[in-house]
């Protein structure tokens, strides 16, 4: 521990001995100290705070409104479940008969559905502008409503998925107005529609390698690897139904608008999954298999790997 005057202070003084990630970025660091004990640092964990402090059990995630993490996840849930509710409506137009729902009020839940998305997404974008960069020792920093570390690959994803979900708000609530011509449904609801889901593709493809530390990795042990992988699909699905919902001049294609509807209800159930496994992830333990990231590792660093010396200090990004 470094020491100022005999008294201890909050950093140690660590070597890297290691750097993983999918290139141009690092979301992999092990440190290792004086007594060779290593430190895993990885992007996903650090940024978003997780194990510090939270409870292993149940009780631990499934109410914890203390941390910004279970806001994040439920609030995704609660919009990817409006999403899948249009979608049902739209698929069985008997149960929205029977309800007395009409296009309009369908849409609307589309509508309804998106503010909760775009809540939750800024939430995570203020968690990633403020979790501090991991050589940071300093406890004291202003905060950032939205940062800009376009090099830091968490914040890069949750930029991105922002972004997307503004389109989306304006995309349903486009499609609110049942009125407009072909040419204006495109311009007006398409448009936004298909580079929302571009910005959500981008976003889902980044939070994924992210936590393979490369550009595709199986782990299947890995909590964090399901949820992105899982809301990988559903960037895809939302991707589909983008590209199936062009409308085209001439007779309708009902077909494209049924390929659409299916593929928006395969991607809300994709990230309604992903996520409901946002809140064991609060507790969830990292590669080295403990909450606190630290395990015995082995001496020295890998052949050839230049060790070099950081002043590392941890910080819980879970409450900022």
């Amino acid at each position: 521990m470094n020491k100022s005057s005999g008294e201890t202070v909050g950093q140690e003084l660590l070597e890297c001995i290691e750097e993983r990630g999918p290139w141009p970025f690092i979301t992999r660091r092990v440190f290792q100290d004086a007594a060779q004990v290593e430190q895993i640092w990885e992007s996903r964990r650090h940024r978003k705070g997780l194990g510090k402090g939270a409870a292993d059990n149940v009780e631990g995630w499934l109410w914890a409104p203390g941390n910004l993490n279970w806001w994040i996840g439920s609030i995704f849930a609660i919009g990817s479940s409006f999403f899948a509710v249009g979608s049902i409506l739209l698929l069985a137009p008997a149960l929205a008969k029977a309800w007395s729902l009409s296009a309009s009020d369908i849409n609307l839940i589309y509508f309804l559905g998106s503010i909760p998305f775009t809540t939750a997404a800024y939430l995570q974008l203020y968690q990633s502008a403020n979790a501090p960069e991991f050589q940071q020792v300093s406890a004291e920093r202003r905060r950032s409503f939205f940062g800009w570390k376009p090099k830091d690959i968490g914040w890069l994803s949750c930029a991105l998925q922002f972004i997307g979900t503004l389109l989306f708000n304006l995309n349903t609530f486009d499609g609110m107005n049942t009125s407009l011509s072909w040419l204006q449904q495109d311009l007006a609801i398409w448009i936004p529609d298909i580079l929302g889901s571009i910005f959500f593709l981008a976003s889902g493809y980044l939070a994924f390698v992210e936590t393979c530390h490369a550009h595709g990795a199986w782990k299947p042990r890995d909590l964090s690897w399901w949820i992105t992988i899982i809301n990988l699909m559903g960037c895809i699905g939302f991707m589909v139904a983008a590209i199936f919902a062009i409308i085209l001049p001439g007779p309708a294609h009902p077909e494209m608008a049924t390929i659409a509807i299916v593929f928006t209800l395969q991607g809300a159930i994709c990230f309604f999954l992903g996520s409901v496994l946002m809140l064991p992830e609060i507790a969830s333990r990292d590669s080295s298999g403990r909450i606190d990231g630290k395990a015995e590792g082995r001496s020295g660093a890998p052949s050839g790997q230049k060790l070099t010396s950081y002043s590392f200090n941890e910080f819980d990004s879970s409450k900022a």
